[in-house]
């Protein structure tokens, strides 16, 4: 009678080993589905709590991601280096538009920027449409925010080729006018061959010559400057702090003016770091847009949207 109690005991013993493995199994599927449905609920909560202006930023800076990922596949650099770069002598337009990043860094800093004051410049566009005097508002300033980005690259890069092709070129032509013959010649024949194009040799050696000068643009620098630009105007009492040259707060108006005086110096003194006439460019749209940009949205609404009733317009 022993022999069976103890291989009872025993049998019951490993019945329970076995049952608590099971529920152990069970609780810790429920801990683990616990936490992915907390952290879901948190990420959920948080883009719930996300403005719009912010949301619209994120997309930006995802295009932005998207480019710059193809700009690291060896075999699309030609085609990136065609539609993806704006040169003032390609004879492209729609390259004013599409010209975004290609260096990791300056995609970087740039979205910095974006994200810091692209929903605090959304905000101000959502303040002004309520206290707009017709009435006509909008349920949403996304689109507001995406046309006066769009709209500020374009102004930017137009500036950039403006430049290039007005000031630039024209020193260019004058320089190599006014060289002597047995400096100038080289250089000269390569400017008569880039008119001429006899040969394919002198066409590459032309084209050499002109972009040692005149280099392609790419970034996005002076869309996001303009918000940047618009922001310091309608917020003035905040404060920045700066990451080149390291600053401790300082007010925002005085860090924005301060950064474009080094852009117009950088224009004065010929750096070719940055593209210095595009970042102004895009400033001065920016301060533009704050006085008048959104008189001539709410117009464009109006004209695009049709007359509207006397109750819209409170007569």
């Amino acid at each position: 009678m022993g022999i069976p109690e103890k291989v009872a005991a025993g049998g019951k013993t490993n019945s329970k080993t076995s049952a608590d493995k099971i529920c152990d199994t069970f609780a810790m599927k429920s801990d683990i589905r616990a936490m992915v449905v907390y952290a879901y609920t948190q990420l959920a909560q948080s883009a719930l709590n996300t403005t719009e202006g912010a949301r619209v930023c994120y997309g930006l800076a995802a295009t932005h991601g998207l480019v710059w990922l193809a700009w690291q596949i060896p075999r699309l650099d030609p085609f990136m280096t065609r539609h993806f770069t704006h040169h003032p002598l390609s004879g492209l337009s729609y390259t004013l538009l599409t010209s975004v990043h290609s260096s990791f860094l300056h995609m970087l800093f740039n979205t910095m920027a974006l994200m810091s004051f692209g929903p605090i410049a959304s905000l101000y566009l959502t303040r002004e449409q309520q206290n707009d005097s017709t009435y006509l508002r909008e349920s949403t300033s996304q689109w507001h925010f995406l046309a006066l980005y769009v709209s500020a690259g374009l102004s930017a890069s137009v500036a950039s080729h403006l430049y290039a092709t007005r000031i630039m070129y024209p020193r260019l032509a004058a320089k190599l006018a006014a060289a002597p013959a047995s400096a100038a010649a080289p250089i000269a024949n390569a400017a008569t061959s880039a008119v001429s194009a006899t040969t394919a040799e002198t066409a590459a050696s032309a084209a050499e010559a002109i972009t040692s000068v005149i280099k392609p643009s790419l970034g996005a620098s002076g869309a996001i400057y303009a918000t940047v630009t618009m922001t310091a105007m309608a917020f003035p009492d905040q404060h920045i702090t700066l990451l080149f040259p390291p600053t401790p707060p300082i007010p925002i108006q005085y860090g924005v003016f301060g950064l474009m005086a080094v852009d117009v110096l950088g224009l004065l003194r010929g750096w070719r770091l940055f593209d210095h006439t595009a970042h102004l460019g895009g400033a001065l749209f920016g301060l533009w847009y704050y006085r008048y940009g959104v008189e001539y949205w709410q117009t464009f609404r109006e004209r695009t949207l049709g007359s509207l009733p006397r109750s819209l317009r409170g007569q």
